[in-house]
């Protein structure tokens, strides 16, 4: 069995006084911190547009992390989302070049999200081959054949109406991409905590072997688990695509990492088999916060690479290291 760095329930029916003392509700406390210290550090930062396109920030970022953390709690994990981003952009664009419209192109990105999804599940679930090795593989293989279709050029060439997807509002300053993600969170979460596939997940990602010997088809769930990740990294293709209006083999560089690290600081224990929907899309909107905080007071770019790097190590180091040291203690 693994060892898990902390206790996460898979349902979200716990006791009200283990509920205050939870993992969300500490994630929660650091997004109202944040957003107070950002409301100071800007007087422009209460603005309701302003707010509006904070949103912007997390939301495609924040839909791969929905996936992901299906997959981690599965004792999975996949690399290649950033990367299959930029394949299904690629053949978007190119698509778009031929005069190909709106409703293609949504079919287009959905559609190789899935294939790429579904290659990687094969090699995974087909051939047992580790899941950081393989998309560790498919990232540069993804990655790779963008540049080669499109070398040094720019697709550009997009019908207007594809510009909704990631510049439209529904409502006022409400954007299409923040409602898209909360459907999304509500249907993951939906998906995880209440219903029979979603137990199985945390039995898989506790012990996959005794959960087969169950009669639970794992190698089918993960399989799955794959081509779900590729749907949603063929959707934020669509948002990122439409919120650029252009496509360069290097889109969408970093996403997986900043995907994952909303994923373990949510909660989700990366040995697998624990963590729950809230505690994501709370550090969803942490991420967010702090990206937009760090934009206001004019911080380089890099240095929020580096605060992302830090804050990965730190969320899987520090509970290890308490858990060490409270047992030094007792002894």
């Amino acid at each position: 069995m693994s060892m898990q760095t902390r206790h996460i329930p898979d349902r979200l029916d716990r006791p009200l006084t283990a509920l205050l003392l939870s993992w969300e509700v500490l994630l929660l406390v650091v997004a109202i911190s944040v957003f107070i210290f950002n409301s100071f550090a800007s007087p422009h930062f209460l603005d309701v547009w302003t707010l509006s396109d904070m949103t912007f920030n997390f939301t495609e970022k924040a839909l791969l992390a929905l996936p992901m953390a299906l997959l981690i709690i599965a004792g999975e994990i996949d690399l290649s989302v950033a990367a299959i981003i930029a394949i299904s952009s690629t053949l978007m664009g190119f698509a778009a070049q031929f005069g190909f419209q709106t409703p293609t192109l949504i079919c287009v990105g959905l559609a190789v999200g899935l294939a790429c999804g579904a290659f990687n599940g094969a090699l995974v679930t087909g051939l047992g081959l580790p899941s950081i090795v393989v998309t560790i593989g498919t990232l540069s293989l993804f990655r790779g054949l963008a540049f080669i279709i499109l070398g040094d050029q720019v697709y550009k060439n997009y019908p207007p109406s594809f510009d909704y997807f990631g510049q439209g509002y529904v409502i006022w300053v409400i954007s299409f991409e923040l409602v898209l993600f909360l459907l999304m969170a509500l249907a993951f979460g939906f998906l995880l905590h209440f219903t029979t596939f979603g137990r199985k997940l945390y039995f898989i990602g506790r012990n996959p072997v005794s959960t087969q010997f169950s009669g639970v088809n794992v190698k089918r769930i993960k399989f799955i688990l794959f081509c779900l990740t590729g749907v949603m990294a063929g959707m934020v293709s669509i948002a990122l695509t439409s919120r650029l209006g252009s496509t360069r083999p290097s889109i969408a560089q970093g996403y997986e990492l900043e995907a994952i690290t909303m994923v373990v600081l949510g909660g989700v224990a990366i040995s697998g088999g624990a963590g729950t929907i809230p505690g994501v899309v709370l550090a969803a909107l942490i991420m967010g916060l702090v990206t937009f905080g760090f934009g206001l007071l004019n911080v380089p770019g890099i240095v929020m690479s580096i605060f992302v790097g830090f804050l990965l190590i730190g969320v899987i180091a520090l509970p290890l290291l308490w858990k060490r040291f409270l047992w030094v203690f007792k002894k």
